[in-house]
């Protein structure tokens, strides 16, 4: 199978993002840092073209491409968490620095990515048997900007 990785488009702060990412997450590093060469159109000669970095053993690579293209929902990185702690401290990290909160665990980072930070107890019980459990959570939910774990399960027991 041939090897897929995630191209995220920034202006110029592709090195940035890559460093607050693997900053943030378990087992990630920066891998590495292409330059534009000289002889191009758009007089960036020496500055990061690309970055190559790993989040917890994924590739993804970060192009400075300028500034025709931009981020939007259509596209997020969902993070499933184990408790309210991690979720916190990945709400958290992403926002600092001029990120913003989204409804329903959704937030955008600084550079504009999307994010979902979504408890593993909140996909049990929504893909669960239990339907007015899993609606009470959803609506418990649609109230929220940064999920609380004990307000969520709470609204699914009723």
């Amino acid at each position: 199978m041939p090897k897929i990785t995630n191209c995220l488009w920034f202006d110029r702060e592709a090195e940035a993002a890559a460093e607050l990412y693997v900053s943030l997450f378990p087992n990630s590093r920066l891998v590495s840092v292409g330059r534009y060469p000289e002889g191009l159109p758009g007089d960036r000669a020496g500055e990061v073209m690309i970055v190559e970095f790993e989040l917890d053993g994924r590739a993804f690579s970060g192009l400075n491409g300028g500034p025709q293209f931009t981020f939007d929902e259509a596209v997020s990185f969902q993070i499933e968490v184990q408790d309210q702690a991690e979720l916190d401290h990945y709400w958290d990290g992403l926002i600092a620095g001029g990120g913003s909160e989204g409804q329903c665990g959704w937030l955008k980072d600084r550079f504009g990515v999307s994010w979902q930070v979504v408890p593993v107890q909140m996909v049990r019980i929504l893909s669960g048997a239990d339907k007015a459990a899993a609606g009470r959570m959803t609506g418990a939910m649609m109230s929220m900007t940064r999920l609380d774990i004990a307000a969520l399960e709470a609204a699914a027991a009723g």
